[in-house]
């Protein structure tokens, strides 16, 4: 038989989330626009052409752009296999 004894969680533990961050690629003189949606179409997760393109695009004309955002350490690697592909990258924004 089960008691009526309940555990009691901590309520900001319980509300806490997993650290957050985004993923920013920023323009700069060297990277060819193909070479750029090739890294984000190969590293970014559910990444297709179009959006690689439309986020390439987008880095161009607005100097920077964010190409993914979630858990903090799915960031850091994706930040860390864009850059070693010579992608300019702002720090990461922690969310």
């Amino acid at each position: 038989m089960f008691n009526s004894l309940s555990t009691v969680l901590d309520q900001k533990k319980s509300k806490a989330k997993y650290p957050e961050a985004r993923v920013i690629v920023l323009d700069d003189s060297f990277n060819t626009f193909q070479h750029v949606a090739n890294c984000l179409l190969t590293i970014i997760p559910g990444m297709n052409e179009k959006r690689a393109w439309d986020l390439t695009i987008k880095v161009d004309k607005t100097r920077s752009a964010e190409v993914w955002n979630g858990n903090l350490e799915q960031a850091e690697l994706y930040h860390e296999q864009l850059c070693s592909k010579g992608l300019t990258m702002a720090p990461i924004d922690k969310t």
